[in-house]
């Protein structure tokens, strides 16, 4: 029996098909810091599949939002 899956950021990543080790994300979130006014889901750092699961699951409250959440935290320090 599979246990329930981790919503985690490498788990995020993984999903977004996106390496998803620690360092490739510590390393993407460095490489790709956002614009204080520049939302997370319309940043061109994402292909529109990517973009697409981001709003999709940002708009239902998902099971994903608070690591969504989070990842926009990160790219966003100067926020």
């Amino acid at each position: 029996m599979l246990g329930e899956p981790e919503y985690n950021m490498n788990e995020l990543f993984a999903q977004l098909g996106l390496e998803s080790s620690d360092e490739a994300i510590d390393k993407f979130i460095a490489n790709n810091q956002l614009a204080k006014e520049e939302k997370l889901t319309e940043s061109d750092i994402w292909n529109d599949n990517q973009r697409m699961f981001l709003q999709e699951e940002w708009s239902k409250d998902a099971v994903w939002v608070e690591t969504i959440d989070e990842l926009n935290v990160r790219l966003h320090p100067d926020a």
